[in-house]
């Protein structure tokens, strides 16, 4: 049996046509663009994602990331560091001189990178932190916050 709430939700949901409800207020879906060239990260971060309400469109190297980010309205970026061809910083300070309201998050296994690297993004989180910290931080950037 459903919640009075989740059956306002639903309703709302249903009349706006939007995938999720922020405190009682309809906002429609978000789309991310996820960049990494560790496949089966990719698809598990593009599932956790979509099950919060995001839009998810992926990119497995630098280069598709940037031609996705071009031809693709986002409203946050997620972009592994390490990548071969071209690195996550290179593709980060591409997309900011190309849209520089989208946020950027960098991601890495690794905690310590090139100082000029995290400063050229609007946050970067290791790898190791748990899903809830990578939620966290795109409904922060997006100004998308949960009740």
């Amino acid at each position: 049996m459903q919640s009075n709430s989740c059956i306002h939700q639903l309703e709302a949901t249903r009349r706006f046509g939007v995938s999720r409800i922020y405190c009682g207020v309809p906002v429609s879906k978000k789309t991310l663009l996820c960049v990494d060239d560790e496949l089966i990260g990719l698809k598990v971060r593009k599932i956790i994602l979509e099950r919060q309400g995001y839009e998810v469109l992926t990119a497995s190297e630098g280069q598709e990331g940037l031609h996705v980010f071009q031809e693709h309205d986002v409203d946050a970026v997620v972009l592994d560091y390490y990548m071969p061809g071209i690195d996550g910083g290179a593709v980060a300070s591409v997309m900011k001189k190309t849209k520089p309201g989208v946020p950027i998050i960098l991601l890495s296994a690794y905690v310590t990178l090139p100082e000029s690297v995290i400063a050229s993004v609007d946050a970067f989180i290791t790898k190791g932190d748990s899903p809830e910290v990578l939620i966290g931080k795109i409904a922060e950037l997006t100004e998308t916050r949960p009740c």
